[in-house]
């Protein structure tokens, strides 16, 4: 286990020399007592016996004292050596773990961890992400605040301990899908999943987490309703991220990803669930590459190497909700409409700062 620890972040060695900072340790705490933070730390994280965390193990890398956390299904590499946040990660990410099987029918196993990577602020984030992400680092580097997910891991920076956790809930379910998805999720489905893991509440060490007290989605929501900037249902399913944050427009961002987490919402809760058999189906296909598409559009669901391009959700999208929610846009588009502006009923406007904007997954 140890080789492999050190191997992670061989890509980046050279940078150890140049990017030693006096900002590493306390003012007047000195070299040495920043090194002994993180065994202190792994010491304190070995003696509490916490749940699902199988072990504690230092962490050699460029960036700065460091951790590795090993979970049922995680590795957590960490710079961040807030105690309370490390004490109670393990049983987040495994919760996470859990809900995000609580999609499917029936739930499935992982083998390999998958790998989160979690830094103490944004310069040791970016200077991670412009040697892991090669040509696509000056895209992430654009996100404003939180967290990605590419080529298999989540890398994520401190954002406050609520928002961090946030992050990793959202980037989370994007890693678990791309992983054992034969086909992607047309970008509705995707995000929609997703922001039901911004929301958490501990619970003896494990964490539950509840849709409707995701407030910052709840007040853009209510916004988009109250100042009549929804978007109607078909174009809704046929829209991806990259076209609402080309437009500029803080409410047709607002919008989709407000709408597209309702959207799940209905699918999941309207009318007692009706939907939900309907919806896992939809999901549990997906997993097993059984969607009726045609070659090309199966190829592009297929190969994550190739781009999910406007046009494959502009043709996928409509096309798998019709399949398998139905046809019937005028009846769905009064339901659902009526369906959010139930669960909106009573909410505080709560307007979202750039610190808590959606989380883009290019």
């Amino acid at each position: 286990m140890a080789r492999k620890l050190t191997m992670v972040p061989l890509v980046v060695v050279f940078c150890l020399a140049g990017c030693a900072g006096s900002g590493r340790a306390p003012a007047g705490s000195g070299e040495g007592a920043a090194r002994d933070v993180p065994i202190l730390t792994m010491e304190r994280l070995q003696s509490e016996n916490l749940p699902v965390l199988q072990s504690v193990e230092l962490w050699d890398n460029p960036y700065g004292p460091g951790l590795a956390l090993t979970t049922d299904h995680y590795r957590i590499f960490t710079t961040l050596l807030e105690p309370l946040l490390l004490r109670t990660l393990p049983g987040f990410v495994e919760s996470a773990y859990w809900g995000y099987n609580d999609q499917l029918p029936q739930p499935i196993q992982t083998v390999a961890k998958f790998d989160i990577y979690l830094f103490a602020d944004r310069q040791q984030w970016e200077r991670f992400t412009h040697a892991f992400a090669g040509d696509q680092a000056a895209v992430f580097c654009k996100i404003k605040t939180g967290a990605y997910y590419l080529n298999g891991a989540c890398v994520v920076y401190d954002i406050g301990r609520k928002r961090t956790l946030s992050a990793i809930g959202h980037e989370g379910w994007h890693q678990f899908n791309s992983r054992h998805f034969k086909y992607r999720l047309p970008s509705w489905l995707d995000e929609g999943i997703a922001m039901l893991f911004e929301t958490s509440t501990y619970e003896n060490g494990m964490y539950s987490f509840d849709a409707a007290r995701n407030y910052p989605r709840l007040g853009a929501l209510s916004e988009t309703l109250m100042n009549g900037k929804q978007m109607r249902l078909r174009e809704l399913i046929a829209t991806s991220p990259g076209e609402v944050l080309a437009t500029d427009e803080n409410e047709a961002v607002m919008a989709f990803y407000s709408q597209s987490y309702a959207l799940v919402r209905f699918l999941r809760e309207a009318d007692r669930g009706k939907r939900v058999t309907r919806y896992h189906r939809l999901l549990w296909d997906g997993l097993l590459g059984e969607w009726p598409l045609d070659e090309e559009a199966g190829k592009t669901a297929e190969d994550r190497n190739l781009a999910r391009t406007v046009q494959w959700n502009r043709i996928v999208g409509p096309q798998l909700f019709e399949r398998y929610v139905g046809s019937d846009f005028d009846r769905l588009e009064q339901e659902y409409s009526l369906f959010c502006r139930r669960i909106v009923g009573g909410v505080a406007l709560v307007r979202a700062d750039d610190e808590d904007a959606p989380r883009i997954t290019p």
